[in-house]
């Protein structure tokens, strides 16, 4: 692809070249929604593992993943070669997901928990692979304050294609007479493939500059140092809640939709859908909302609306699906524009971050917020059904709730997501990383690259008095 292809005439990315891009995130989305619905199911019934050995497995899995999340990108940050930083790391990830997809899915009856546990660990290192580096790689193709913003609604929008297909194949499949079983196996194939297919693109269609180094080696304390500064507490605190918020709110969604609000299970499930669209709108609202009042502000509008939003849901009229349609909609678009931001803001912290030490921390910044998302779903899933059971709910099917137990469901529901992505927006009261301000970090950053590659050329920028030798040509 040429550079003329790439850019506009104004020298922004094209979009095109926006869109091929961001096509690695369908995969992603794909396969994080497929871990949370499908994959422990399927594991449960299909391959006859107990519940506890499932369970067990993820777990762990999950445990020992964080940090191996910091480890790679403390890597990426780390590697030059002539090929790219984060585009070598997408070409080893992506491998290793779709291999470890592959024996995930010809596993057999009767395999143990140790080769569970092995094949799951490897496959989230082939997923951090990709995902990590597709990450930090936007964070460097896309420089500037908007253009951030823009690349970033496009990897969220996309990855919503990705979500959609795996809620879609299985009810295909099965509406083809497929058995359950076949329809997550068609899913998983769709992973593989899809994987293949856009990491390549990726590879080799799009650009990677490479962020020059100014200054000293690393040293452990710099990375703990990390977390003394205002906006990395800010961040990652954020990051943590807007993911807490939705997570609970996912948790409880079937129990409320169904004992509360009236819904039958199927127009639950397609409200469901209608929430996970709804990003394919939201995510290049929020990319332009970003643009007009700055990144934090438009974090807290989205925050903000999606809290009223949930606010109105219990007084709709019970199973009016053509009502809350509309509703869900609405706070699904919200609850993308929450992704957008956070992933762009990271870069810019990563920029203000890269001007005071001279180094890079694209990946590792990107491994933070991943291990916080991590946390955060994990931590939603323990205190939704601790509530639940606090509250007197019984999730058992079949089983009678009191008006007293539906009624503590319903405010659990409700003031749970609120309470925590309020606190995200309020987060950024008083940030002060506005669109002017990075600006000027990049402006400083590029001459400290244009003083590293040509530093006899800056010295002579800075004197006026020629520096070059003799044999120099001119």
């Amino acid at each position: 692809m040429t550079k003329a292809k790439l850019t506009t005439a104004s020298g922004a990315l094209s979009l095109p070249a926006v869109m091929t891009f961001a096509s690695a995130s369908i995969p992603i989305a794909a396969l994080v929604l497929a871990i949370t619905v499908h994959l422990p199911r399927y594991f449960a019934s299909h391959l006859g593992l107990s519940l506890a050995v499932v369970g067990g497995a993820f777990a762990l899995v999950r445990f020992v993943d964080i940090p191996i999340d910091a480890a790679l990108g403390l890597a990426m940050d780390r590697t030059k070669t002539r090929f790219g930083r984060y585009r070598v790391w997408m070409a080893l990830g992506a491998p290793v997901l779709m291999v470890s997809l592959y024996m995930l899915l010809k596993s057999e009856q009767g395999v143990g928990q140790g080769y569970l546990f092995g094949w799951l660990l490897m496959m989230y290192v082939g997923y951090s692979g990709v995902y990590l580096s597709h990450l930090a790689w936007a964070g460097r193709l896309a420089p500037t304050y908007q253009e951030r913003s823009r690349v970033f609604g496009a990897i969220t929008g996309l990855g919503v294609v990705g979500a959609m297909a795996v809620l879609l194949i299985p009810v295909l499949m099965t509406s083809q007479g497929a058995t359950d079983a076949a329809g997550v196996q068609a899913m998983i194939w769709f992973i593989i493939g899809s994987t293949g297919l856009t990491a390549l693109l990726v590879v080799v269609a799009s650009p990677e500059k490479i962020a020059q180094d100014h200054g000293s080696t690393f040293a452990l304390k710099d990375y703990w140092a990390l977390l003394t500064r205002p906006n990395i507490l800010r961040l990652l605190a954020a990051d943590l809640l807007v993911t807490l918020g939705p997570g609970w709110m996912a948790s409880m969604y079937l129990f409320y939709f169904t004992d509360s609000r009236g819904f039958t299970l199927a127009s639950a499930n397609l409200l469901l859908m209608i929430y996970i669209a709804a990003g394919f709108a939201g995510a290049p609202f929020t990319a332009w909302l970003g643009n007009k009042l700055s990144k934090h502000r438009a974090l807290m509008v989205t925050t903000t609306i999606y809290s009223l939003g949930l606010i109105a849901i219990p007084f709709l009229p019970a199973g009016s699906f053509a009502i809350f349609a509309p509703g869900m909609f609405l706070v699904g678009a919200m609850a993308a524009g929450f992704t957008v931001m956070i992933r762009a803001i990271t870069a810019d912290i990563a920029d203000e971050i890269r001007l005071d030490s001279g180094r890079e921390w694209m990946g590792l910044m990107y491994a933070m917020t991943t291990a916080t998302s991590k946390l955060a779903t994990a931590g939603a899933i323990f205190l939704t059904f601790n509530v639940l059971a606090a509250v007197g709910y019984q999730a058992a099917e079949g089983a009678t709730n009191t008006p007293e137990a539906i009624r503590g469901l319903e405010l659990a529901y409700v003031i749970g997501p609120i309470v925590f992505v309020m606190l995200a927006g309020a987060c950024f009261f008083g940030y002060r990383l506005t669109a002017e301000r990075h600006a000027e970090i990049r402006r400083q950053l590029d001459e400290l690259d244009a003083a590293a590659a040509d530093p006899a050329a800056a010295l002579e920028s800075l004197t006026g008095e020629d520096m070059a030798p003799a044999n120099r040509p001119v």
